[in-house]
């Protein structure tokens, strides 16, 4: 028995505005491009469209910044204000160079810039910042969706992250809703009945991963795909990206920073 998935870009998405119901859009773009929304599919979002409707776009030229940032700014050769935004974003500051400023961000994520970006924002000095709360966005868009289409689906919001001691980038989930992050074989046994001890599949990761083939980087202008036929996962009505990340104890990394 062959299985397959299937993954959905939405063509033809509209530009976000600040304030626009993200839920309406996506609706409106399925009907246009005869994608019928079912119970269990997964509707992944990339981050940009949701910041842009949440008012997270941010001048350069409103920006004040401290004396802090302005140190900061010389040793990592930037302007200090987008110094300053990161450090907005940011719990603590765990590498900078010109090269790169590495940091915690405000979720316990340790990334680069705090998730502070310019690709697809409009004008020079725009950048776009994270939501304040992805998971709390992700299970608004949940909501919002069954409300227009009586659909039960998944949700995830992703972002671009780097990956120690591997080149290129991949999307990650930063923001869920109505799934489980993981799916857990320990204790299961594999096919020579060796019981698996360790594997934990981080699966809202995977699909974000996934989705991006579809949704791509660069001027594609698909930030919304739809999943369809994944049925190797948990749909649950609490979930939450923090369960992804892992304690300081647990880092296998943290003495290389």
């Amino acid at each position: 028995m062959t299985r397959a998935v299937s993954i959905i870009g939405l063509e033809g998405f509209p530009a976000v505005k600040k304030g626009d119901n993200l839920a309406e859009l996506i609706v409106a773009a399925l009907k246009k491009e005869r994608v019928p929304i079912d119970n269990g599919d997964i509707v992944v979002v990339a981050h940009k469209v949701v910041s842009k409707a949440e008012g997270r776009i941010v001048r350069l030229g409103d920006v004040q910044p401290s004396e802090k940032a302005k140190k900061l700014a010389k040793a990592a050769l930037k302007d200090p204000r987008l110094i300053q935004l990161i450090l907005r974003e940011a719990r603590r500051i765990v590498k900078a160079t010109p090269e790169i400023v590495i940091v915690e961000n405000r979720f316990g994520v340790v990334c680069i810039s705090a998730g502070v970006d310019k690709s697809n924002i409009e004008g020079d000095d725009a950048y776009a910042l994270l939501p304040t709360d992805p998971d709390r966005s992700a299970r608004q868009l949940r909501e919002d969706i069954l409300r227009l289409t009586a659909k039960k689906v998944a949700m995830i919001i992703t972002d671009t992250y780097s990956r120690p001691f591997r080149r290129g980038q991949v999307e990650f989930a930063i923001g869920i809703a109505g799934i489980n992050p993981f799916r857990d074989y320990r204790g299961q046994k594999d096919l020579f009945n060796y019981v698996l001890k360790v594997k934990n599949t981080a699966v809202a990761d995977e699909i974000a991963s996934a989705a991006e083939l579809v949704m791509g980087q660069g001027g594609e202008g698909m930030p919304i795909v739809i999943i369809k036929n994944l049925s190797n996962v948990e749909f649950k009505e609490t979930a939450s990206t923090s369960d992804l990340l892992i304690s300081k104890e647990e880092d296998l990394f943290k003495s290389t920073l």
